[in-house]
């Protein structure tokens, strides 16, 4: 067999893990390619080069032209890719993982097929977001309650600390500027943590369709992720540019969020977050989490797991002849 042409992708054990990448790059009205490994940029201001494997998300605006390259190199690097909208501010689908195995997404679904557990999974959330509130034995109903007073008077304290005026959450997905400025910046800044949450997620190997508070919708579980940083990062965040009355909101949170991440804790503290709320707290002490090749396996029942790639017609799984 002749050689398969093209470069070879890199061994997954090579790659950089999500927590030590750089958080997300935003690009529009340019052209994005390949460059040795190296995503290039470029638009009328000249070309920039970005290593592929240390970056988290590209998030491709309106007007950005991509390669066949350049999307094969981010594959290659386990790099994920998201479309989002005008300004940044709608998402419409993304790329690859950089998992290699369903550990996490076998607990994730397991963990979301009981009433019980799913309880147990939200209150903890409650827990990380309240840590001074008692969660023990609160309903559903109650948690939410509990929620919206406690993001109401987020919101309130924001208002007196910044001086501006808050009437309510209030926007449309639809019309992005029939919003006052406060409300432009909540939803800008938030639709780029949505990005890098979603690229946390899904390359942990979880389901960002999963949800444990939110539910039916394709990214529940990115927004139950998402609402652990609000009150820390993106509410004050918003509440500042609308404070300076900045002219293009939607490129100032983008840039107040990356320049909020840029020094790395953040993917760090999405990571641990992840795992605290969906492994066992023996697995969640592991911290060094590295990527390994994993040979794919087949459920043989009761027998167990066998490694993949053999023809059982006679033979033998784990012992067990058939």
């Amino acid at each position: 067999m002749s050689k398969i042409p093209g470069v070879k992708p890199p061994e997954l054990k090579s790659l950089v893990r999500v927590q030590d990448r750089l958080t997300f790059l935003y690009a529009e009205h340019c052209i994005v390619n390949r460059s040795d490994n190296a995503i290039t940029i470029s638009d009328q201001r000249g070309t920039v080069h970005v290593p592929a494997a240390t970056l988290s998300v590209l998030m491709l605006g309106p007007g950005s032209n991509v390669t066949h390259a350049a999307i094969s190199l981010l594959a290659e690097s386990r790099s994920t890719c998201i479309w989002v909208g005008e300004r940044g501010v709608r998402y419409y689908c993304h790329g690859a993982s950089l998992a290699s195995s369903t550990h996490l997404l076998e607990e994730q679904a397991k963990l979301v097929s009981s009433e019980r557990s799913r309880l147990k999974v939200a209150r903890k959330m409650y827990e990380m977001r309240f840590p001074n509130e008692e969660t023990a034995g609160l309903t559903m109903q109650q948690l939410l309650g509990k929620e919206g007073t406690r993001v109401r008077r987020a919101y309130e304290r924001e208002s007196r600390r910044t001086g501006v005026q808050w009437s309510g959450r209030s926007y449309k997905m639809t019309d992005f500027d029939e919003a006052d400025l406060i409300n432009q910046a909540l939803s800008a800044v938030n639709t780029s943590l949505y990005g890098v949450v979603h690229a946390v997620i899904v390359s942990l190997g979880c389901s960002p369709g999963l949800g444990f508070v939110h539910a039916r919708n394709e990214r529940s579980f990115v927004y139950d992720i998402a609402d652990l940083y609000k009150a820390d990062i993106t509410i004050p965040l918003a509440f500042d540019l609308a404070a300076l009355g900045v002219e293009d909101v939607s490129a100032a949170a983008r840039k107040a969020l990356r320049d909020r991440m840029k020094d790395g804790k953040f993917l760090q503290r999405c990571v641990r977050d992840v795992r605290y709320l969906l492994l066992p707290d023996s697995e969640v002490a592991e911290e060094d989490v590295q990527v390994e090749d994993i040979t794919t396996q087949i459920w043989a029942g009761a027998a167990g797991y066998s490694n993949a790639g053999h023809n059982f017609g006679k033979g033998v799984v784990d012992g067990e002849e058939f």
